[in-house]
């Protein structure tokens, strides 16, 4: 039997959140509601210039094994911290959160990965990520046991830019498939997806990936289309299941030629969109690993990302599991 519903392989970051207004996104060159990579330097230079803030631990990958940790799957992540605070509180917060996590620290030099993330007024997230330990994931910290033992292997797509993780997760996919065990990707974000673009495309031709998870932007991204029906019959194909989202348009998921979509949750506050894709892929997979439908999957979703967006951070701060049992009764 499995031991772990999903197991994640991620950026292993600590998410710093600041709100900020339109004209501090302008004075610090920032390209709003985008991601980009800074190194030591500037990441100690937009620290500084925070207002007040708030630390936790996140990750792409890690939010999602949240959601679904708090929804009641068995899960467990791989990814690398440093040995320093970051590092001791990144691994405590994802323990904390019943997640299984060993990892065997670097030194101090590079720091544990962090994300400073600005939120201005309209809830869009400027994400600013310095990749520090993250990005020195080593193909030796995959466990091919752990690996086989796992229903799903989900990839968190930010960490294939680096060349070590990138083996790494290579490696895991393979240790996948030989089991006969499903392989989930995130696209993460379009800027990966134009730097990767062939690689993913030749996973996907391949057949390695199982579940693809994207947004409007990224699946336009990836196919090189800005029509986004177009983008979707293009890259739907490849794949058993497709999941796109659209923000307040709702989503869609594609399997067997079958396209099945749903309508975005109403809120009442509207605060912040960080981590909205992670928690939507928690629900979905969390539906997906109960056998329940495309419609129900999507649902799980959408509630879980509804719940994350009223809100700041990226990590759950209601019982989402009592919100999706109410939903599905």
């Amino acid at each position: 039997m499995a031991q772990y519903d999903v197991l994640a392989i991620g950026n292993a970051i600590v998410d710093v959140l600041a709100a900020c207004d339109d004209d501090f996104i302008s004075e610090q060159n920032l390209s709003k509601g985008s991601m980009q990579l800074v190194d030591q330097s500037q990441a100690d230079t937009l620290y500084n210039a925070m207002g007040e803030r708030r630390e936790i631990s996140g990750g792409s990958a890690a939010n999602t094994l949240a959601g679904l940790a708090q929804l009641g799957q068995k899960c467990a992540f791989i990814g690398q911290v440093a040995d320093d605070a970051l590092g001791e509180s990144f691994a405590r917060d994802i323990k904390e959160a019943g997640i299984d996590f060993d990892c065997t620290k670097r030194g101090e030099d590079p720091a544990t990965a962090r994300c400073l993330i600005f939120v201005t007024p309209d809830a869009q997230r400027t994400m600013n990520t310095f990749l520090g330990a993250a990005q020195y994931l080593p193909p030796a910290a995959i466990d091919k046991d752990i690996i086989e033992a796992s229903k799903i292997l989900y990839l968190e797509g930010y960490l294939w830019d680096p060349a070590e993780p990138r083996a790494a997760m290579r490696r895991a996919i393979d240790y996948a498939r030989g089991a006969g065990n499903r392989v989930a990707l995130t696209l993460s974000d379009a800027f990966v997806i134009d730097r990767y673009r062939d690689d993913f495309n030749a996973l996907l031709d391949e057949g390695l990936i199982d579940i693809l998870f994207a947004n409007e932007v990224e699946i336009c991204a990836l196919a090189q289309n800005d029509d986004f029906d177009s983008s979707i019959d293009s890259v739907a194909p490849k794949v058993e299941i497709l999941v796109v989202t659209r923000g307040e348009n709702g989503a869609i998921a594609v399997k067997d030629n079958s396209r099945t979509t749903i309508a975005a949750q109403k809120i009442e506050n509207l605060v912040d969109t960080t981590g909205a894709g992670d928690l939507f892929a928690a629900g979905f997979l969390s539906g997906l690993s109960q056998n329940k439908t495309m419609q129900e999957s999507l649902l799980i979703g959408s509630i879980c990302a509804a719940e994350i967006i009223s809100h700041y951070g990226a990590r759950p701060e209601a019982d989402i599991a009592a919100m999706v049992q109410e939903a599905l009764s």
